[in-house]
């Protein structure tokens, strides 16, 4: 059965719908011997040779996968880095499937990260991506008050509350860590207001993405999900019940467990750099 090309390579792992059209587009994808770049073009699976990034397109339909990875900062959200910079791959080990990211988590970035080779619902969450609300930890320089975290909550649109107080024992400059629940869109805004109201912002770690969570998940570990708990992600993405349901759960007390980790995560870091 003829499909879009594009589907067709998503389905197989190799790429998303969204890399696969760009595939396409920069020449990269082969049918028969030749080179296609228009949008569109269909092939059959079963009966003719696709190439897509030099790699040939399996005709079976393999194992679907879905993971939570649980990204350090300083590793590209990507599977490959023309800049030889460490990738999700270095955090892959062991896993015979290709799979790829949906959506983007910034080099700097720390946290929740969601694999897959199902192009089909990779497709649909980017498409709904701007909806799917996310939740993050931010540590900042210096204290917001509760009457700051209202007033910006609400210049920038997200919501925001305390969720650690720093270690006064350290004998460091406080630094306070907030849980933010935001749109991917809000991101940039928040850096920016931060910055203007001489708070900025300097660390950040994903630890939600619609009904998911890192919790559980050490620092450049992953973990497999099931089909039904990836697809709840569908929801999340479109309808307002899946917005609101993410508000109903237990995630800020689950943050507190995260930050309890982190917390250790961090004192070994710190270890490190002073040998």
């Amino acid at each position: 059965m003829e499909e879009r090309l594009q589907k067709i390579i998503a389905r197989a792992g190799i790429a998303s719908r969204r890399h696969a059209e760009l595939l396409i587009l920069s020449g990269q994808v082969r049918v028969n011997g030749h080179v296609v770049k228009e949008l569109g073009t269909k092939a059959d699976a079963a009966k003719d040779r696709i190439e897509a990034a030099g790699r040939v397109v399996e005709a079976k339909e393999g194992r679907r996968v879905y993971i939570l990875l649980n990204k350090p900062p300083e590793v590209v959200s990507a599977m490959a880095d023309p800049e030889g910079r460490k990738t999700l791959r270095n955090c892959l080990r062991g896993l015979p499937e290709r799979v790829f990211p949906v959506g983007n988590l910034e080099y700097a970035a720390s946290g929740l990260v969601f694999l897959t080779n199902d192009g089909d619902l990779a497709a649909e969450m980017l498409k709904n991506w701007a909806h799917l609300e996310q939740v993050y930890q931010v540590k900042v320089k210096g204290m917001l008050t509760l009457a700051d975290l209202e007033r910006l909550g609400k210049e920038i649109g997200v919501r925001m509350q305390t969720v650690r107080q720093p270690d006064a024992t350290r004998g460091r400059a406080a630094n306070f860590w907030y849980e933010v629940r935001m749109r991917d869109s809000k991101k940039e805004e928040l850096r920016r207001v931060l910055f203007k109201e001489k708070h900025p912002l300097e660390k950040l770690k994903r630890i939600g993405l619609g009904p998911l969570t890192v919790e559980g998940i050490p620092r450049g570990r992953y973990r497999l999900i099931e089909q039904k708990d990836a697809e709840r992600l569908r929801k999340f993405g479109k309808t307002d019940e899946g917005r609101g349901e993410i508000r109903k759960g237990n995630l800020t007390q689950r943050a507190q467990r995260t930050q309890r980790t982190q917390g250790r995560e961090e004192k070994a870091d710190s270890s490190l750099r002073s040998e």
